[in-house]
């Protein structure tokens, strides 16, 4: 009789879910998509009450479209948007608020006070991450400053507050487990990643108490067991938790130190795993953890970049230039080889490892030849050079020599793109067969914990297509020496 495993990604336009076979082969994926609720401030805001809804729909409905008996799958293990912050009430199990999703800068002028009083160098050497709303503590501050209902609950010690793994896992759980993994701690900005504890220090600089905060498990403990609101006929268990970004290093299989993913999508996340000890970056990029597996960290180098796949989205809505992202690597083969056009997508600042919020985006070297085509090479171009000023950073800052890149993400389609990100790395890409990897890391985790997965064998069983490089060295060079000259046309700083 065949068993099967259960992956969701909570993600942040909507909600997945997927059947994995006995061989961690997809067997169906469905999706639903929640509401994205944006005021005339730019503030965004997810309703925790949709998505718990459509996390058990997404199960029913991908359990149906794969045409299994539903008594037949075994295990869940849950991928979830990282920093998006929920509080809700431990009595009553109702969110106080709307979910306030990672984009939302709203906690600005909390983190400008705390930085004014002196405390972000000590929040970033502790938490691995540079003090910013962007992260969920700033976030989890402003409700309680701003939510009467939230201040209320935490008075009686009735408020909990974490990141959306932490409220699926208490919604999903009969017994309301309160938990989450070290991967999404160490996205709170709440958590010191070398004593693996709440940083008390930290969060009382933010008005949150500890007692608020979830029991940190390993990424593949046993979380609790969910029948999904008594769909199935007996409860199976949650057995693997990880954010997103850090659900998909685990799924490429870069288990060992050195080894690094990038994912291309309207940004990227690039992420090296550097082993069982942290290392704190000065190029630009954040230290994180990766997982706890077994009782066993891995820690992680990680850089985020705006602009990558939205530079595609820029030529085809904004400019007209294109009808669709497709166009793309046809008229990259076809630009001339000559042309020295550079796009440096500084459209709202440059992220990882620049860092300059103020910097504005350039199109240099054009010449009367420059067309159409130069203009989308130069595009696919930027994506390229943005990862490749990451990966050295990271290389840079571990001391480990970077052997070869995995990808994975929808522009990870385009041959020209590819191609070009293996020539100017000078390192093989690798490009698996197999998509939804946010939701493939926690289900395998989970299935590996459970007996039913062996690592190797899943790991060995991906195909992959792969890229070498073909540029000659002097024209590496060059390319990348205009890049960065382009660079530093808009830096500010």
């Amino acid at each position: 009789m065949s068993k099967y495993m259960l992956g969701i990604d909570q993600s942040t336009q909507g909600t997945k879910g997927i059947v994995f076979d006995e061989n961690g082969k997809i067997l169906a994926r469905t999706d639903l998509a929640h509401d994205q609720i944006i005021n005339e401030k730019g503030w965004v805001e997810h309703n925790p009450d949709q998505i718990m809804k459509n996390v058990v729909q997404v199960v029913k409905n991908a359990i149906e479209k794969a045409g299994i008996d539903k008594n037949d799958v075994i295990g869940l293990g849950i991928s979830n948007q990282r920093e998006t912050a929920v509080c809700w009430n431990r009595e009553t199990g109702r969110p106080v608020y709307n979910a306030i999703v990672w984009q939302c800068a709203r906690g600005e002028a909390i983190c400008e006070q705390i930085a004014k009083d002196g405390h972000d160098k000590m929040i970033q050497e502790h938490t691995g991450i540079p003090l910013s709303p962007y992260y969920s503590a700033a976030k989890i501050a402003w409700v309680l400053q701003n939510v009467e209902e939230a201040r209320a609950a935490a008075d009686k010690g009735q408020l909990a507050v974490g990141t959306m793994d932490s409220y699926l896992v208490y919604q999903l759980t009969k017994d309301h487990a309160f938990k989450t993994d070290y991967s999404n701690a160490s996205r709170t900005q709440m958590f010191n990643i070398r004593t693996l504890t709440w940083d008390e220090e930290v969060i009382s600089l933010f008005g949150i108490r500890k007692e608020m905060l979830a029991e940190v498990c390993d990424s593949d403990a046993l979380y609790g067991y969910t029948d999904f609101d008594g769909y199935l006929d007996a409860p199976i268990p949650i057995h693997g938790v990880m954010g997103d970004s850090h659900g998909a290093l685990y799924g490429q299989g870069c288990i060992m130190p050195g080894m690094i993913k990038a994912t291309y999508g309207t940004g990227s996340s690039i992420m090296m795993n550097v082993g069982e000890k942290p290392i704190y970056s000065d190029k630009g990029v954040v230290s994180s953890l990766a997982w706890s597996l077994s009782g066993k960290v891995n820690y992680v180098l990680e850089g985020n970049i705006n602009y990558t796949g939205a530079v595609i989205t820029w030529l085809q809505k904004d400019l007209g230039l294109i009808a669709s992202a497709k166009e793309t690597e046809e008229l990259a083969k076809s630009a001339n080889p000559g042309d020295t056009t550079y796009l440096v997508p500084a459209f709202s600042g440059l992220g990882a490892p620049y860092w300059d919020s103020s910097a504005k985006a350039v199109i240099c070297g054009i010449t009367r030849t420059t067309r159409k085509a130069e203009l989308a090479r130069a595009a696919l171009d930027c994506i390229v050079y943005q990862i490749s000023d990451v990966v050295k950073a990271m290389s840079e800052d571990s001391g480990i020599a970077v052997e070869e890149l995995r990808v994975d993400g929808g522009p990870t389609k385009n041959g020209y793109l590819m191609q070009f990100q293996s020539d100017i790395l000078n390192i093989p890409v690798q490009v698996p067969d197999a998509e939804e990897l946010s939701a493939m890391g926690p289900a395998y985790a989970a299935g590996i914990a459970m007996g039913f997965y062996e690592e190797q064998k899943l790991f060995s069983g991906l195909n992959r297509t792969k890229f070498l490089p073909e540029m000659e060295e002097n024209i590496r060079q060059e390319k990348y020496a205009g890049w960065k000259s382009s660079v530093n046309m808009v830096l500010t700083k």
